[in-house]
């Protein structure tokens, strides 16, 4: 068989562990030849393709990125969109197609399964709110970064007495926010599953304050929001593509902070540090797994599924399950964050 590969949307480590994985396998046990396309659904709406070989991939598993390129290009939204992409699978025979990507990536997988085209997709995101799977590609990399940066930024919160500000990604799910924030023990999380008080917050800091702290740490996603009737106004801040404006959310709770406690109030902005880098451990052994568990699917004639992390085992969920879900961070978790405060 002809198998194409892309790689969709953001980048995240261990999209590299993926297409090692489809390549070694699907050339060396299955004796497929696979087709990699540029910068995701562009590269193929716009027929920019490569070989990829056992060549392509030598040394690639501890290198962040991807080798392919990314875009964030969805067919379906674009007039002739899913037209070019049949027209590009046609006149390179490819009779299979994986997608590696987060939710946007796998909405557009499954609008051209629909189509007919046989489509095995994989999830990445350091957001891990993908639905169906325990944990997308490149999420436990973002965490050790954060978590990293908190424990860094402990020791200048605690020298001068200031309360410090982290944002992390996350604009649907904060899991990224709850296990940085439990794991570098911070003082607070918002995530976007629970709209915060900014009066709670204050008071919760002034107390710590002065009953047994001169500093406090705060870990934020960026979609987090304030509660409504609350004594702080906020609207979401999004860029031309749809994108939350890094840093919007927590330069806005740095200024209210600071105005209604006096603090010292600082704020990081982790931003795009999350994505980049050498890959974990994890994420190159997940990675590893669900392209070896992608590839097989295709040779088995599987379509219209994603390879899934359930428990210790990968396995195949379709792909309209999954179709416009958030997978977002349970309630025991976030109520974990408030106890360890």
């Amino acid at each position: 068989m002809r198998v194409g590969l892309l790689t969709g949307g953001g980048d995240v480590p261990g999209l590299n562990a993926v297409i090692r994985a489809v390549v070694k396998r699907g050339e060396g046990e299955h004796g497929h030849s696979i087709v990699g396309f540029r910068h995701g659904w562009r590269g193929l709406a716009d027929g920019d393709v490569m070989p990829l070989t056992r060549s392509h991939i030598r040394n690639v598993l501890p290198t962040g990125g991807t080798l392919l390129g990314t875009a964030r290009y969805h067919p379906h939204s674009d007039d002739g969109g899913l037209d070019a992409v049949r027209a590009t699978l046609e006149e390179e025979r490819i009779e299979a197609l994986i997608c590696i990507g987060g939710d946007g990536t796998l909405h557009a997988a499954s609008k051209v399964a629909e189509s007919g085209v046989k489509i095995v997709a994989v999830p990445k995101t350091i957001d891990n709110d993908v639905w169906g799977t325990d944990r997308s590609i490149g999420f436990d990399t973002a965490v050790s970064i954060a978590t990293e940066a908190v424990d860094r930024i402990h020791t200048t919160a605690e020298s001068h007495n200031r309360v410090m500000i982290v944002e992390v990604m996350g604009r649907h799910a904060g899991w990224i926010a709850a296990t940085a924030g439990i794991a570098g023990g911070a003082e607070l999380v918002l995530a976007p599953e629970e709209p915060f008080d900014i009066d709670r917050v204050v008071r919760f800091l002034q107390h710590r304050h002065r009953a047994h702290a001169s500093f406090s740490i705060i870990v934020v996603a960026e979609g987090a929001v304030p509660m409504e009737g609350s004594s702080m106004t906020y609207e979401t801040r999004l860029g031309p593509f749809g994108e939350i404006v890094a840093g919007a959310i927590s330069e806005r709770l740095g200024a209210e902070i600071a105005a209604r406690t006096g603090f010292d109030t600082r704020v990081t902005i982790l931003g795009h540090v999350q994505r980049g880098g050498t890959p974990t451990p994890a994420d190159r052994i997940l990675g590893s797994r669900m392209g070896v568990a992608a590839i097989d699917a295709v040779s088995a004639g599987e379509s219209g599924v994603m390879t899934a992390l359930r428990g210790d085992d990968v396995v195949l969920v379709p792909l309209s399950e999954i179709a416009g879900k958030v997978k977002q961070v349970p309630a025991e978790m976030l109520e974990v964050a408030r106890a360890l405060a």
